[in-house]
């Protein structure tokens, strides 16, 4: 299929070609060039084509270039240019595949920066612009977490939650995306301009609106439709029950994408989102990586084998150590159980799981319940 990505600049000119009518247009044409010079009768053809747009579309390419599409296009393509910027066509190989699977993919994209197939192993990080010190800290560790272990990570390049995400995975050394809701040369908040360039070395900037665009209120909640639809999974950190976090969540959940939540501290004023999500059932509580990679593990493998992980060092344990970590394994144990299978006292047996948590090797979870690390 020939697409070419001036057509769809002058198609998206057009008043009442949105999204959905132009990737429906190029798809009913089996290319762009054709949709130019098709007739008003051909076009209204076209699934969602309503005769008004179809009218207008034929009016406008009728005998040559709409004169105001044209120097739309062509401003576009100036502004790509100097921004060292490209646009990534629905159609295009190196098209994100989670995005375009989805129900209302854009049908085209603004980069800067580069992109591949890591980004469809990709996790979303995303929370409130007004995090605590809480919400930092569990945003910078998911991120560096998974970042160390060659997981790349999509947000939204806000202000706090998602600042503290891409920040936290260039200090780890890996590569993250930050989808914008204004032109990729217009990014917002100004005081992330530096991130912004630093982002584009290894992963990069992406936005569905114009060059130029300013960053509308109206522009986000689409925005958050392509954070999701890129990622494999979304991680929500410290959000409000209104937040535009809790749109994301809710765009995963439609476009059957996993979704984790970190609990958050409860707070009658300000009731958690994120407590709310994992209370309903729809997200997955997590308190650290290794609860996002046990659920995606699958999903993981070309970019957990594109990054060497060092073999843990072998446990050294005690007899006694020894001899809990045994009866330890996936499924939680209580402490009384732990003990009563090891044949020793429970207080005895607490000091020791204590040790083994020190050393990494198991985890204890809420109620002294105790599982293998």
């Amino acid at each position: 299929m020939n697409v070419r990505a001036r057509d769809l600049l002058l198609l998206s000119a057009i008043p009442g070609v949105g999204s959905t009518r132009l990737r429906n247009l190029v798809i009913r044409f089996r290319g762009s060039e054709a949709v130019l010079g098709a007739t008003a009768r051909e076009l209204a053809a076209t699934e969602g084509m309503d005769r008004k747009t179809a009218a207008a579309v034929a009016r406008a390419f009728r005998g040559g270039e709409d004169r105001a599409a044209g120097r739309f296009a062509d401003d576009q393509l100036s502004r790509l240019n100097r921004a060292n910027a490209r646009m990534l066509t629905l159609w295009d190989r190196d098209y994100p595949e989670n995005l375009r699977a989805i129900y209302d993919p854009p049908p085209f994209l603004f980069l800067r920066g580069v992109i591949d197939a890591a980004i469809d192993c990709s996790v979303a990080v995303v929370g409130t612009r007004t995090m605590s010190p809480y919400g930092q800290k569990m945003a910078a560790s998911l991120a560096e977490g998974l970042a160390s272990v060659g997981v790349p990570v999509v947000s939204g390049l806000a202000r706090g939650v998602d600042t503290a995400a891409h920040t936290a995975v260039l200090k780890a050394g890996g590569r993250t995306w930050g989808v914008i809701g204004s032109g990729v040369d217009a990014v917002y908040p100004p005081e992330n301009r530096s991130l912004a360039e630093r982002m584009a070395e290894e992963g990069g900037i992406l936005s569905e609106f114009p060059m130029g665009a300013k960053p509308d209120a109206g522009n986000f909640p689409r925005r958050n439709r392509v954070v999701s639809g890129i990622a494999l999974g979304t991680v929500v950190v410290e959000t409000a029950r209104e937040g535009g976090a809790m749109i994301t969540a809710s765009l995963a959940l439609d476009q059957n994408r996993e979704l984790f939540a970190v609990p958050s501290a409860v707070n009658d004023r300000k009731p958690s989102g994120a407590n709310h999500l994992i209370r309903a059932g729809h997200a997955k509580l997590t308190e650290g990586v290794q609860d996002i990679l046990d659920e995606l593990a699958h999903r993981l493998t070309p970019v957990l084998k594109a990054k060497a992980v060092p073999a843990p060092a072998p446990l050294e344990l005690t007899l006694f150590e020894e001899r809990l970590y045994e009866q330890c394994g996936a499924d939680p144990l209580h402490i009384d159980l732990l003990a009563e299978r090891a044949g020793m006292p429970v207080a005895e047996a607490l000091v020791h799981l204590l040790s083994l948590e020190f050393k990494g090797a198991v985890r204890q979870l809420r109620g002294k319940v105790f599982v293998r690390a």
